[in-house]
C-alpha cells in the first residue's frame, strides 16, 4: 500500500511539472510548428530517469520506496516517453538486441497506429 500510494504522490508532482514545463515552453516558443514542449519534456524526462535509475543500479543511493517514489511517480507521469526509452537501453544493455528493436518498432508505430485508429473512430462517432 505504500508503494501505491508513492506513485499517487510522485504522479501528482510528475504531472503538474508537465503541465507547468510544457506551458512555459509553448509560451517561449509560440509552439506553432512544432511540440517543442513536448520534445523537452521528452528529453528531460529521458535525462532524469537514465540519471536516477544509474545512481540507483550503480551506486545503490534510491532505496526502493525513493525509486519507486522517483522513477515510477514522478519521472513516470512527468512523461512515459522516458520509462520507453529505460527499457529499451535495458534491453540494448542486456544483449536482448531483437526485443530492443521489435520494442522501438513496436512501440512508434503502433502507438502511432493508434493515435490515428483513435482518431478515425472520433470523427466516425
Amino acid at each position: 500500500m505504500t508503494k501505491i500510494l508513492l506513485v499517487g504522490l510522485g504522479g501528482i508532482i510528475g504531472a503538474v511539472s508537465r503541465y507547468l514545463l510544457g506551458d512555459w515552453v509553448a509560451r517561449i516558443t509560440g509552439d506553432h510548428w512544432f511540440p517543442f514542449g513536448t520534445l523537452v519534456i521528452n528529453v528531460l524526462g529521458c535525462l532524469v530517469i537514465g540519471f536516477l535509475a544509474g545512481l540507483a543500479d550503480n551506486r545503490g543511493l534510491l532505496s526502493p520506496e525513493t525509486r519507486v517514489f522517483m522513477l515510477i511517480g514522478i519521472i513516470g507521469s512527468f512523461t512515459t516517453f522516458s520509462t520507453f526509452g529505460y527499457e529499451s537501453i535495458e534491453l540494448v544493455r542486456g544483449g536482448l538486441f531483437f526485443a530492443a528493436a521489435l520494442n522501438v518498432f513496436l512501440q512508434v508505430v503502433i502507438g502511432l497506429g493508434a493515435v490515428w485508429a483513435g482518431g478515425v473512430l472520433a470523427r466516425s462517432l
